[in-house]
């Protein structure tokens, strides 16, 4: 297999330091349906794939929803480890999303293929992407029955980070075009998150 391009990630100057997000704020990391990194670990190996089926699930205590297919190594290696991590990319590295959705880690290690910088989490053993907006560590809630049928995870949030130049105070303020979120549809084609704006409720 032809390896990819070194991702920008791996020459990316100065990498920001994450800022703690309340817990009970950090569904709003994942509330505007942003494309996902799911990262994972065990026994040695490591994987990362793209997921745009993630989704917050619940506040107190957070808990989070993703599928991951059963054929997949970042699914042998959830069930081994029993954890895994949701990280938010941005426009800037939207190329390097696509890649890793695209190739298996089955035939390649996707981290030294592309060159991708990571950071550990502080709550499981489980590589972090730098370079992105938000970050969740997860632990599966077991739920045998969903995770056979559906591929569906569920799972606690037990810490979360943002880039605090992106995300504070339980907000996103994306600087420019190359932060922002992305959102996936098909063949390569994803939309960026567009802007913010607020409304108030009609009184009847």
């Amino acid at each position: 297999m032809m390896t990819p391009p070194p991702s920008p990630l791996a020459i990316m100057p100065n990498p920001i330091t994450p800022a703690p997000v309340e817990l009970a704020k950090c569904y709003r990391l994942l509330n505007h349906g942003p494309t996902t990194l799911v990262t994972s670990a065990h026994n040695g190996v490591r994987n990362v794939m793209a997921a745009a089926w993630a989704m917050p699930l619940d506040f107190d205590p957070p808990k989070v929803l993703v599928v991951v297919d059963s054929r997949t190594l970042t699914r042998e290696l959830i069930e081994g480890s029993g954890v895994f991590a949701l990280n938010i990319p941005t426009r800037a590295i939207a190329e390097t999303t696509l890649t890793v959705g695209t190739l298996s880690g089955r035939d390649v290690d996707k981290f030294d293929a592309l060159g991708l910088v990571t950071m550990p989490a502080r709550t499981i053993d489980v590589p972090l992407v730098a370079g992105c907006a938000g970050w969740l560590e997860c632990r599966v809630i077991p739920e045998p029955h969903n995770e056979k049928r559906y591929d569906l995870f569920i799972a606690e949030v037990t810490a979360a980070w943002a880039d605090p130049a992106l995300f504070s105070n339980g907000r996103w303020h994306f600087t420019d075009a190359g932060s922002k979120t992305l959102h996936y549809l098909a063949g390569g084609a994803f939309f960026e998150t567009g802007e913010a704006f607020t409304v108030e409720v009609k009184q009847l």
